[in-house]
């Protein structure tokens, strides 16, 4: 049951998908969890198959587009991750206003960049009473940092400055292909190419405004705040594009309730085909049926 919907962040309208569980009785209520994508994704890469095993076990779910990307209004391809925290935001409360939720008890589910995004979110809104986060970041710019030699983290300091030097001057950020700031490993590589030719959404091309948008957001400065509402966490344990440690220094931050899975031999890209992303799924199940009951 996936019904296509829209609402507005700040003013901007934005295109979301609200799936609804088989067994839903008319006027009956449900737990709500918003879905949230990454870095360059969309809502409808991926996040389908977390809908589908999420209205399985009861839950009201809503995916949707950040600003500027797939049908969602707004700049084409920005990254702009506290406006994200917004959009974020805006979904919780038009979660909240469906007749089958019960807006007091929703939960957010982040992946990759959007693992950051939610841990940010549920740091800030307490309305946010349960979040789980798969392969994210803590800190952008150890995280740019730790995945580059030392002469590619200089030269990638150098671009940033010379576009934040142009897009003072023009109001324009340089285009650049998405792998030079997205510094893939050739397993992600590999498996993003396949999952990304398939989905007419997915561009090709991000401003190099990323950079500088990435090196200011730090979700481990605010994990703390989410305590003592329940935090999940799900590293990927031969992940090249995010390390562990990144989803390790968010878990060491956070207060309790708290829980840090990291899936042994598993790749950033695995963790969305089977059977990685079945375990990933019954650990968020799990979570979510222990502290947000469906």
């Amino acid at each position: 049951m996936r019904q296509s919907v829209s609402f507005y962040s700040e003013g901007v309208r934005l295109d979301g998908d609200l799936f609804l569980p088989d067994d839903l009785r008319p006027g009956e209520k449900r737990a709500g969890i918003v879905l949230c994508h990454g870095y360059t994704g969309v809502k409808d890469l991926y996040l389908p198959d977390n809908a589908a095993v999420l209205n399985q076990a009861g839950y009201v779910v809503l995916t949707f587009d950040y600003k500027g990307w797939g049908k969602s209004e707004g700049a084409r391809s920005r990254l702009a991750p506290f406006s994200r925290v917004a959009d974020v935001q805006a979904a919780t409360t038009f979660l909240g206003l469906q007749p089958q939720c019960d807006k007091q008890r929703i939960g957010i589910y982040g992946t990759s960049y959007g693992c950051a995004t939610v841990v940010f979110v549920a740091a800030i809104d307490q309305r946010v009473k349960c979040t789980v986060g798969v392969v994210g970041m803590g800190h952008g710019g150890r995280w740019m940092r730790g995945v580059r030699r030392p002469d590619e983290w200089f030269d990638l300091l150098a671009v940033a400055e010379e576009d934040r030097e142009r897009r003072v001057l023009t109001g324009e950020s340089r285009f650049v292909p998405r792998e030079e700031i997205l510094l893939p490993d050739r397993q992600s590589a590999e498996l993003a190419a396949r999952a990304r030719a398939a989905n007419p959404n997915a561009v090709g091309q991000i401003p190099l405004e990323y950079i500088d948008e990435t090196l200011s957001f730090h979700p481990e400065w605010v994990v703390d705040k989410i305590a003592p509402r329940p935090l999940l966490l799900i590293a990927a344990g031969d992940d090249r594009l995010v390390p562990p440690e990144e989803c390790r220094a968010l878990y060491d931050r956070a207060g309790e309730p708290r829980k840090l899975v990291v899936l042994p031999g598993v790749g950033h890209y695995e963790v969305y085909a089977k059977p990685a992303f079945d375990a990933v799924m019954r650990e968020t199940t799990a979570w979510f049926r222990q502290h947000l009951p469906a």
